[in-house]
Protein backbone atom coordinates (compact mmCIF):
# COMPACT_ATOMS: atom_id res chain seq x y z
CA UNK A 1 0.00 0.00 0.00
CA UNK A 2 1.50 3.36 -0.98
CA UNK A 3 4.51 1.96 -2.74
CA UNK A 4 4.96 5.27 -4.22
CA UNK A 5 6.25 8.47 -3.01
CA UNK A 6 6.34 10.58 -5.87
CA UNK A 7 9.57 12.01 -6.98
CA UNK A 8 9.91 15.78 -7.39
CA UNK A 9 9.70 16.40 -11.23
CA UNK A 10 8.48 14.18 -12.90
CA UNK A 11 5.51 11.58 -12.76
CA UNK A 12 6.00 7.56 -11.76
CA UNK A 13 7.14 5.88 -14.77
CA UNK A 14 5.81 2.71 -15.64
CA UNK A 15 7.41 0.92 -18.17
CA UNK A 16 6.11 -2.29 -20.24
CA UNK A 17 8.37 -4.81 -21.20
CA UNK A 18 7.31 -6.17 -24.70
CA UNK A 19 8.95 -9.76 -24.87
CA UNK A 20 8.62 -12.11 -28.26
CA UNK A 21 5.88 -13.41 -28.61
CA UNK A 22 3.82 -10.80 -26.27
CA UNK A 23 0.22 -10.93 -26.51
CA UNK A 24 -1.02 -7.23 -27.71
CA UNK A 25 -4.34 -7.35 -25.23
CA UNK A 26 -2.06 -7.44 -21.91
CA UNK A 27 0.60 -4.97 -23.44
CA UNK A 28 -1.64 -2.48 -24.02
CA UNK A 29 -3.16 -2.37 -20.16
CA UNK A 30 -0.50 -0.03 -18.60
CA UNK A 31 -1.59 2.27 -21.28
CA UNK A 32 -4.95 2.19 -20.91
CA UNK A 33 -4.92 2.47 -17.38
CA UNK A 34 -2.21 4.43 -15.77
CA UNK A 35 -2.57 7.29 -18.09
CA UNK A 36 -6.30 7.76 -16.73
CA UNK A 37 -5.07 9.10 -13.83
CA UNK A 38 -3.92 12.68 -14.87
CA UNK A 39 -0.53 13.56 -14.10
CA UNK A 40 0.51 10.77 -11.69
CA UNK A 41 2.17 8.09 -13.99
CA UNK A 42 4.28 7.95 -17.60
CA UNK A 43 3.93 5.10 -19.71
CA UNK A 44 6.91 3.80 -21.70
CA UNK A 45 6.80 0.23 -23.67
CA UNK A 46 10.35 -1.07 -24.42
CA UNK A 47 11.72 -4.34 -26.23
CA UNK A 48 14.67 -6.37 -24.62
CA UNK A 49 16.96 -5.45 -27.26
CA UNK A 50 17.73 -2.43 -28.94
CA UNK A 51 16.06 -3.46 -32.20
CA UNK A 52 13.24 -2.33 -30.93
CA UNK A 53 10.80 -4.92 -33.35
CA UNK A 54 8.92 -7.24 -31.09
CA UNK A 55 7.34 -10.23 -32.47
CA UNK A 56 3.72 -10.92 -30.99
CA UNK A 57 1.42 -13.71 -30.80
CA UNK A 58 -1.11 -12.40 -33.74
CA UNK A 59 -0.29 -12.43 -37.56
CA UNK A 60 1.78 -9.14 -36.88
CA UNK A 61 5.09 -7.93 -35.11
CA UNK A 62 5.50 -4.15 -33.68
CA UNK A 63 8.06 -1.27 -33.20
CA UNK A 64 7.88 0.07 -29.57
CA UNK A 65 9.14 3.27 -28.59
CA UNK A 66 12.35 2.20 -26.68
CA UNK A 67 15.36 -0.07 -26.12
CA UNK A 68 16.68 -1.88 -22.24
CA UNK A 69 17.44 1.21 -21.27
CA UNK A 70 14.31 2.50 -20.79
CA UNK A 71 14.14 0.19 -18.04
CA UNK A 72 16.96 1.89 -16.05
CA UNK A 73 14.54 4.89 -14.89
CA UNK A 74 11.42 2.34 -14.05
CA UNK A 75 9.60 2.89 -11.12
CA UNK A 76 7.06 0.11 -12.15
CA UNK A 77 8.26 -2.33 -14.38
CA UNK A 78 5.31 -4.84 -15.96
CA UNK A 79 6.12 -7.92 -17.94
CA UNK A 80 3.29 -8.82 -19.89
CA UNK A 81 2.25 -12.69 -21.39
CA UNK A 82 3.50 -14.23 -24.36
CA UNK A 83 3.35 -17.38 -26.40
CA UNK A 84 2.73 -20.53 -24.52
CA UNK A 85 5.42 -22.02 -26.27
CA UNK A 86 8.25 -19.29 -25.02
CA UNK A 87 7.56 -20.45 -21.81
CA UNK A 88 10.99 -22.00 -20.30
CA UNK A 89 12.89 -22.45 -16.94
CA UNK A 90 15.70 -20.47 -18.48
CA UNK A 91 15.94 -17.03 -20.00
CA UNK A 92 17.06 -15.79 -23.06
CA UNK A 93 20.44 -13.63 -22.40
CA UNK A 94 19.07 -10.63 -23.92
CA UNK A 95 15.87 -11.04 -21.88
CA UNK A 96 17.92 -11.90 -18.47
CA UNK A 97 20.82 -8.67 -19.57
CA UNK A 98 17.25 -6.00 -19.94
CA UNK A 99 15.93 -7.77 -16.41
CA UNK A 100 19.21 -6.67 -15.03
CA UNK A 101 18.23 -2.86 -15.78
CA UNK A 102 16.17 -2.67 -13.51
CA UNK A 103 16.96 -0.54 -10.60
CA UNK A 104 17.04 -2.25 -7.09
CA UNK A 105 13.59 -1.33 -5.38
CA UNK A 106 11.28 -0.99 -8.39
CA UNK A 107 7.63 -2.31 -8.12
CA UNK A 108 7.54 -6.03 -10.89
CA UNK A 109 4.13 -6.48 -11.97
CA UNK A 110 3.43 -9.80 -14.01
CA UNK A 111 0.29 -10.78 -16.12
CA UNK A 112 -0.17 -14.41 -16.64
CA UNK A 113 2.92 -15.92 -18.43
CA UNK A 114 4.93 -12.84 -17.26
CA UNK A 115 5.29 -14.74 -14.08
CA UNK A 116 7.39 -16.98 -15.65
CA UNK A 117 9.56 -14.50 -16.83
CA UNK A 118 10.07 -13.34 -12.87
CA UNK A 119 10.46 -16.67 -11.71
CA UNK A 120 13.26 -17.40 -14.09
CA UNK A 121 15.16 -14.94 -13.25
CA UNK A 122 15.16 -15.74 -9.74
CA UNK A 123 12.73 -12.82 -8.20
CA UNK A 124 10.44 -14.93 -7.26
CA UNK A 125 11.94 -17.55 -5.25
CA UNK A 126 10.25 -18.07 -1.54
CA UNK A 127 7.62 -15.68 -2.44
CA UNK A 128 3.86 -15.89 -2.86
CA UNK A 129 2.98 -15.58 -6.45
CA UNK A 130 0.37 -16.93 -9.09
CA UNK A 131 -0.40 -17.05 -12.63
CA UNK A 132 -3.13 -18.61 -14.85
CA UNK A 133 -4.81 -21.29 -13.56
CA UNK A 134 -4.51 -23.64 -15.92
CA UNK A 135 -0.29 -23.19 -16.35
CA UNK A 136 -0.47 -23.65 -12.82
CA UNK A 137 1.35 -27.63 -13.01
CA UNK A 138 3.89 -26.17 -15.42
CA UNK A 139 4.74 -23.71 -13.50
CA UNK A 140 5.47 -25.56 -9.93
CA UNK A 141 7.47 -28.48 -11.92
CA UNK A 142 9.85 -25.31 -13.03
CA UNK A 143 10.11 -23.86 -9.69
CA UNK A 144 9.55 -25.11 -7.02
CA UNK A 145 10.95 -22.41 -4.73
CA UNK A 146 7.93 -20.15 -5.48
CA UNK A 147 5.10 -20.50 -3.07
CA UNK A 148 2.40 -20.48 -5.83
CA UNK A 149 -1.58 -19.71 -5.44
CA UNK A 150 -3.04 -21.04 -8.82
CA UNK A 151 -6.58 -19.36 -7.02
CA UNK A 152 -6.21 -15.56 -7.22
CA UNK A 153 -6.82 -12.86 -9.46
CA UNK A 154 -3.65 -11.60 -8.24
CA UNK A 155 -1.10 -11.11 -5.52
CA UNK A 156 0.22 -8.43 -4.08
CA UNK A 157 3.90 -9.14 -2.21
CA UNK A 158 5.51 -5.41 -1.67
CA UNK A 159 7.73 -4.47 -4.91
CA UNK A 160 5.81 -7.92 -6.75
CA UNK A 161 2.56 -8.62 -7.67
CA UNK A 162 1.65 -11.65 -10.20
CA UNK A 163 -1.78 -11.95 -11.90
CA UNK A 164 -3.36 -14.50 -13.71
CA UNK A 165 -4.62 -14.35 -17.07
CA UNK A 166 -6.10 -11.75 -19.65
CA UNK A 167 -8.17 -9.35 -17.72
CA UNK A 168 -6.54 -10.15 -14.47
CA UNK A 169 -4.07 -7.58 -15.57
CA UNK A 170 -6.64 -4.96 -15.94
CA UNK A 171 -7.18 -5.75 -12.03
CA UNK A 172 -3.45 -5.56 -11.22
CA UNK A 173 -2.87 -2.51 -12.62
CA UNK A 174 -6.48 -1.25 -11.05
CA UNK A 175 -4.79 -2.34 -7.61
CA UNK A 176 -1.46 -0.50 -8.10
CA UNK A 177 -3.69 2.49 -8.64
CA UNK A 178 -5.66 2.10 -5.73
CA UNK A 179 -2.32 1.91 -3.66
CA UNK A 180 -0.50 4.56 -5.35
CA UNK A 181 -3.80 6.83 -4.86
CA UNK A 182 -6.82 5.38 -2.94
CA UNK A 183 -9.48 3.73 -3.76
CA UNK A 184 -11.61 6.78 -5.58
CA UNK A 185 -9.28 7.53 -7.90
CA UNK A 186 -8.96 3.55 -8.99
CA UNK A 187 -13.12 3.78 -8.95
CA UNK A 188 -12.72 6.68 -11.59
CA UNK A 189 -10.31 4.69 -13.41
CA UNK A 190 -12.41 1.80 -13.43
CA UNK A 191 -15.43 3.48 -14.33
CA UNK A 192 -13.34 5.11 -17.53
CA UNK A 193 -12.71 1.94 -18.43
CA UNK A 194 -16.03 -0.16 -17.85
CA UNK A 195 -14.87 -2.57 -15.80
CA UNK A 196 -15.76 -3.14 -12.03
CA UNK A 197 -13.51 -1.56 -9.54
CA UNK A 198 -12.74 -4.63 -7.91
CA UNK A 199 -13.71 -8.66 -8.55
CA UNK A 200 -14.78 -10.51 -6.28
CA UNK A 201 -13.38 -14.51 -5.71
CA UNK A 202 -10.40 -16.19 -7.48
CA UNK A 203 -9.61 -17.54 -10.28
CA UNK A 204 -11.75 -21.04 -9.46
CA UNK A 205 -15.28 -19.56 -11.02
CA UNK A 206 -13.13 -19.41 -14.52
CA UNK A 207 -12.12 -23.09 -14.47
CA UNK A 208 -14.25 -24.69 -16.53
CA UNK A 209 -17.16 -26.42 -15.08
CA UNK A 210 -20.44 -28.93 -16.04
CA UNK A 211 -22.86 -26.46 -16.83
CA UNK A 212 -25.30 -26.05 -13.97
CA UNK A 213 -28.33 -28.31 -14.26
CA UNK A 214 -31.55 -26.47 -15.94
CA UNK A 215 -33.48 -24.84 -13.51
CA UNK A 216 -30.87 -24.03 -10.99
CA UNK A 217 -30.10 -20.86 -9.42
CA UNK A 218 -27.15 -19.01 -8.55
CA UNK A 219 -25.95 -16.68 -5.50
CA UNK A 220 -25.37 -13.70 -7.72
CA UNK A 221 -28.59 -12.19 -6.49
CA UNK A 222 -27.83 -13.34 -2.56
CA UNK A 223 -24.56 -11.12 -3.18
CA UNK A 224 -26.11 -8.15 -4.13
CA UNK A 225 -28.41 -8.54 -1.48
CA UNK A 226 -25.49 -9.05 1.05
CA UNK A 227 -23.48 -5.89 -0.17
CA UNK A 228 -26.61 -4.35 0.83
CA UNK A 229 -27.05 -5.60 4.38
CA UNK A 230 -23.20 -5.59 5.64
CA UNK A 231 -23.95 -3.88 8.71
CA UNK A 232 -25.85 -7.16 9.49
CA UNK A 233 -24.09 -10.36 10.98
CA UNK A 234 -25.07 -11.95 7.71
CA UNK A 235 -25.40 -15.92 9.24
CA UNK A 236 -24.31 -18.73 6.44
CA UNK A 237 -28.44 -19.59 7.39
CA UNK A 238 -29.70 -16.52 6.76
CA UNK A 239 -27.50 -16.07 3.00
CA UNK A 240 -29.06 -19.39 2.56
CA UNK A 241 -32.34 -18.92 3.24
CA UNK A 242 -32.20 -15.71 1.06
CA UNK A 243 -30.87 -17.93 -2.08
CA UNK A 244 -33.83 -20.72 -0.89
CA UNK A 245 -31.16 -23.37 -0.48
CA UNK A 246 -30.04 -25.52 1.64
CA UNK A 247 -26.30 -24.38 4.13
CA UNK A 248 -24.61 -27.30 1.99
CA UNK A 249 -25.74 -26.71 -1.11
CA UNK A 250 -25.34 -22.73 -0.99
CA UNK A 251 -21.88 -22.95 0.51
CA UNK A 252 -20.75 -25.34 -2.39
CA UNK A 253 -22.64 -23.07 -5.14
CA UNK A 254 -21.13 -20.39 -3.62
CA UNK A 255 -17.32 -21.38 -4.05
CA UNK A 256 -17.64 -22.44 -7.48
CA UNK A 257 -19.08 -19.29 -8.51
CA UNK A 258 -16.60 -17.24 -6.29
CA UNK A 259 -13.73 -19.39 -5.94
CA UNK A 260 -14.04 -18.50 -1.67
CA UNK A 261 -16.04 -19.26 1.01
CA UNK A 262 -19.20 -16.99 2.19
CA UNK A 263 -17.33 -16.09 5.50
CA UNK A 264 -14.34 -15.28 3.77
CA UNK A 265 -16.28 -13.26 0.85
CA UNK A 266 -17.76 -11.22 3.88
CA UNK A 267 -15.14 -10.02 5.33
CA UNK A 268 -13.06 -8.75 2.08
CA UNK A 269 -16.86 -6.91 1.03
CA UNK A 270 -16.72 -5.73 4.76
CA UNK A 271 -12.63 -4.82 4.57
CA UNK A 272 -13.17 -2.78 1.52
CA UNK A 273 -16.19 -1.04 2.10
CA UNK A 274 -14.66 -0.13 5.38
CA UNK A 275 -11.09 1.36 3.13
CA UNK A 276 -14.12 3.56 1.40
CA UNK A 277 -15.52 4.82 4.64
CA UNK A 278 -11.99 5.54 6.15
CA UNK A 279 -11.25 7.24 2.54
CA UNK A 280 -14.36 9.66 1.92
CA UNK A 281 -15.38 9.93 5.43
CA UNK A 282 -14.62 11.46 8.99
CA UNK A 283 -16.82 8.54 10.74
CA UNK A 284 -14.87 7.40 13.87
CA UNK A 285 -13.20 3.88 13.60
CA UNK A 286 -15.53 2.37 16.04
CA UNK A 287 -18.82 3.99 13.81
CA UNK A 288 -17.24 2.41 10.80
CA UNK A 289 -17.05 -0.92 11.95
CA UNK A 290 -20.92 -0.95 12.60
CA UNK A 291 -21.55 0.31 9.19
CA UNK A 292 -19.52 -2.63 7.77
CA UNK A 293 -20.53 -5.36 10.08
CA UNK A 294 -17.96 -5.58 11.66
CA UNK A 295 -18.87 -5.98 15.77
CA UNK A 296 -15.95 -3.86 16.96
CA UNK A 297 -13.56 -1.44 15.90
CA UNK A 298 -11.17 -3.65 17.68
CA UNK A 299 -12.02 -6.79 14.79
CA UNK A 300 -12.07 -3.81 12.28
CA UNK A 301 -8.57 -2.86 13.31
CA UNK A 302 -7.30 -6.93 13.31
CA UNK A 303 -9.19 -7.48 9.87
CA UNK A 304 -7.59 -4.58 8.28
CA UNK A 305 -4.50 -5.38 9.59
CA UNK A 306 -4.46 -8.94 8.32
CA UNK A 307 -5.55 -7.76 4.53
CA UNK A 308 -3.28 -4.81 3.79
CA UNK A 309 -0.96 -4.65 6.53
CA UNK A 310 -2.16 -1.05 8.51
CA UNK A 311 -4.17 0.17 11.22
CA UNK A 312 -7.55 2.26 10.03
CA UNK A 313 -5.78 5.32 11.54
CA UNK A 314 -2.52 5.04 9.17
CA UNK A 315 -4.81 3.80 6.50
CA UNK A 316 -6.49 6.97 6.36
CA UNK A 317 -3.57 9.06 6.93
CA UNK A 318 -2.40 7.92 3.78
CA UNK A 319 -4.73 7.84 1.70
CA UNK A 320 -6.49 11.11 2.88
CA UNK A 321 -2.81 13.09 1.71
CA UNK A 322 -2.17 10.92 -1.52
CA UNK A 323 -6.34 12.09 -2.55
CA UNK A 324 -5.12 16.01 -1.81
CA UNK A 325 -2.51 15.71 -4.58
CA UNK A 326 -4.54 13.73 -7.46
Amino acid sequence: MGFHDPRAGRPHRVVTLALDGVYPFELGIPNRVFPLVPGAYEVLTCAATDERTVATDADFTITVGHGPEALESADTVVIPPYDLRRISPELPDEVRAALARIRPGARLVSICTGAFTLAAAGLLDGRPATTHWALADAFRRMFPAVDLDPDVLFIDDGTVLTSAGAASGVDACLHVVRSDHGSAVANRVARHCVVPPWRDGGQAQYIEQPMPEEGTAGTAATRAWALEHLDRPLALRELADHARMSQRTFARRFQEETGTSPGRWLIQQRVHRARHLLESTDLPVDRIAAEVGFATGTSLRQHLQAAIGVSPRAYRRTFRSLGAGV
